[in-house]
């Protein structure tokens, strides 16, 4: 491959997550090249954290010549600035400019800043579960929730670029106020977060999403009671965007997700009962074909977009 076949064809897409960050070097058909991954460690210092990601992108850059560096960041971000704005999650990077962080280490590759879960949904749009469709909303409940709409192969983002923060969408008006969500937000409801956090006030384990799945599948009547408001919780914020947006499809991953596959089938139930009778045969609602590389994969892509 000569030089400028690599400067056309590849790029480094960067997953910057609440527990990991993931870099892969890449090309525009989303195949990873190399690869990287490393805790997060959110709890310390702004510096220390931008430091890491941009020693994991020297790992697997190492001599290639790249088109672009795509980073995807929980949101709320400001795309313009290049801003990550005040995800609840990533305190220490609050109002941080990461794209002027990143660009003063990486002079002449152009940096694309996009929120986490957009970027995920670009990639299952275009080379997974969503390839073909003609609109898709991708939905992430890990550490936190998430959302990113592809139409007809295009990010919607909204006027400011935050369309799809749906983890603060009040699901419940009742419902916990935690960090700076909404009372009752989905996000505080049905995210891994909330899930560990209802597993210590109810159970008293430590486990998190994990162990709450485990004890329910195992037949815990608290455990089952947890998951079921899940379930609702997510049943109601899916029939919202539903009746909003009606996608070809909804692609449902995350960590959480991955803990409870066995929950896709009752989400279906449950989502189809909340809607119109005549768009219920329309639902999809499916896992996601690129696992765990969703994020960094499709931050590469935004190199290419």
């Amino acid at each position: 491959m000569s030089k400028n076949e690599k400067e056309e064809h590849l790029a480094i897409g960067v997953d910057l997550g609440g527990t990991n960050i993931r870099v892969a070097l890449m090309n525009k058909m989303g195949q990873i090249l190399q690869e990287g991954s490393r805790l997060t460690e959110a709890y310390k210092s702004r510096d220390y954290i931008i430091q890491n990601m941009i020693t994991m992108i020297k790992t697997v850059k190492g001599d290639y010549q790249i088109k672009g560096i795509g980073v995807g960041s929980p949101g709320p971000i400001n795309q313009a600035e290049g801003m990550i704005l005040d995800p609840p999650n990533l305190k220490s990077l609050h109002q941080c400019p990461i794209v002027e962080m990143l660009q003063s280490e990486f002079r002449d590759i152009p940096i694309y800043l996009e929120n986490d879960a957009n970027v995920a949904a670009l990639a299952e749009a275009r080379v997974g579960a969503g390839a073909g469709k003609k609109s898709v909303i991708y939905i992430t409940v890990s550490t936190g929730i998430g959302a990113g709409i592809v139409i007809d192969g295009k990010l919607f983002v909204g006027a400011q670029g935050n369309a799809g923060e749906i983890g603060n969408m009040i699901i419940s008006e009742r419902g916990p106020q935690v960090a700076n969500l909404n009372t009752g937000a989905l996000e505080a409801l049905a995210s891994g977060t909330a899930i560990e956090r209802v597993g210590r006030e109810r159970l008293g384990i430590d486990g998190g999403a994990k162990e709450v799945f485990a004890l329910a599948m195992a037949g815990d009547s608290v455990a089952l009671k947890i998951v079921e408001e899940v379930k609702t919780y997510l049943s109601i914020g899916i029939a919202n965007l539903m009746h909003l947006l009606n996608p070809s499809i909804f692609v449902i991953g995350g960590g959480v997700m991955q803990s409870g596959e066995w929950l896709l089938p009752q989400l279906r139930e449950k989502t189809s009962h909340l809607l119109f009778p005549s768009m219920r045969s329309h639902l999809m609602i499916e896992p996601p074909m690129l696992d765990h590389k969703v994020g960094v994969i499709g931050a590469g892509l935004l190199v290419f977009t």
